[in-house]
Formats: structure tokens, C-alpha cells, sequence
């Protein structure tokens, strides 16, 4: 599968507009990928890696539900796969700790949420301060929360898009790394939004990757 930009998904606005020099890094980020569902996201860092876009290396995919397709995509991408089933943890918290113990088991430096679908905590956060980041289909402060997707088509905007950010306490929020602008049309629906949101956030979250190493390594 290809996650290259589409005549579909024009016009659209990356910001900030970066060289590939300037996400050049000295060495290569160990990285943990978290996801809940499909793994589109996964599978373009994945590739941004293979393309030489993106200095880094996957340690560990850790998933959260046991019929995840991101389970598949990891297999045939020979990738170490964890399942952490968060419905045999009673608190947040312990999911977390966890998840921690196999992060740094597979000695991650960076923590990756791929379309992970779980509400993070102090204790992910602490252990990786500013090494986590997130993807969301909206532009943030916008939308935040689930059905960002659905959010901007009720609101009536004409534009939405994607932010990848750093991941904080309060829910879609904390620095903003990279966002990509994409326009409503007149006949869209959520999925045919979330469709072209989609290969906005392939581009911009291995880049977005890449500015925080730059910025907090």
C-alpha cells in the first residue's frame, strides 16, 4: 500500500514547511508505536523509514484490542508485536504502567500514538516527559476528543485538517509539532473527510516525529 499524497487530497496546507535537512537527525530515534485500530499511521511511518525519510527504527508495536488489524500489518512488516487487552486492567494507570515495562523493555525512546484510542496518563508521561506524541484529525485547539471527524461537518466549517502533537495530561492538547489544513467539501462525508484527512497525516506525522527529536532529544 501506498501512502503517498493524492490528487484527492488537494489543496491542502502543511505548516511548518521543513526541508529534509532540517529533519535530518544524527542518529536513529528507537521508537514504540501505540495503536488501537487499523495502523494506517503505523504503516506510514513504516514506510517513511524504508524511504530513508525518517532516521528511526520501531522497537515494539503495542495494541489494545485483540482483533486489531495493526496486528496483521505488523506481522507482515516483521515487527514485535504486544498485545495489552486494556479491558483486563482495572485503571488507567495500571494499563500505563504496563505499558511502560514493555517500552522500556524494548529500550523505546519515543513513544508513537498511531491512532491509539486510549485517554493517556500521568504515568506514560512521566516516564517519557515530551517524548510523546500523538496524531489527531482535526486542527487543534479545534475538535478535540472522539469524532473529530464528525465535529467539523456538524460545526459547518470549511476547513478541518490534522495536528501531530506533543501528548499532555488534558486530552489533544500540548505542543503542536506539524498540522495540515484540508478543505470540507460541499458533498462530504465523514468518511470520505476522514479519507483525505488521512493522507495529510502520513505526511506530516513522520515529520512531525522527526521536529521533536530535533527539539527534545
Amino acid at each position: 500500500m501506498s501512502f503517498s499524497a493524492s490528487s484527492q487530497s488537494t489543496p491542502n496546507f502543511i505548516s511548518p514547511q521543513l526541508s529534509s535537512k532540517e529533519l535530518e537527525l544524527e542518529y536513529p530515534l528507537k521508537l514504540g508505536i501505540l495503536a488501537s485500530g487499523s495502523g494506517t499511521n503505523f504503516e506510514a511511518i513504516v514506510q517513511a523509514i524504508q524511504e530513508g525519510k525518517l532516521k528511526a527504527e520501531i522497537s515494539v508495536l503495542i495494541y489494545n484490542n485483540p482483533g486489531a488489524k495493526v496486528k496483521e500489518r505488523a506481522q507482515r512488516l516483521k515487527i514485535q508485536t504486544v498485545l495489552l487487552n486494556h479491558r483486563k486492567f482495572k485503571q488507567r494507570g495500571d494499563l500505563d504502567q504496563a505499558i511502560v515495562e514493555t517500552l522500556q523493555q524494548h529500550q523505546v525512546e519515543w513513544v508513537v500514538m498511531a491512532g491509539w484510542m486510549r485517554i493517556v496518563t500521568h504515568v506514560l508521561l512521566q516516564a517519557y516527559p515530551n517524548h510523546v506524541i500523538n496524531i489527531h484529525p482535526s486542527l487543534l485547539p479545534s475538535f478535540k476528543g472522539i469524532r473529530a471527524v464528525e465535529q467539523a461537518l456538524a460545526a459547518g466549517v470549511k476547513i478541518t485538517g490534522c495536528t501531530a502533537h506533543i501528548a499532555s495530561l488534558e486530552v489533544d492538547s500540548g505542543l503542536i509539532l506539524s498540522q495540515a489544513a484540508v478543505p470540507i467539501l460541499p458533498n462530504d462525508t465523514p468518511e470520505t473527510l476522514q479519507a483525505r484527512i488521512q493522507v495529510q497525516e502520513h505526511i506530516i506525522f513522520p515529520q512531525a516525529i522527526a521536529l521533536a527529536a530535533r527539539l527534545y532529544y
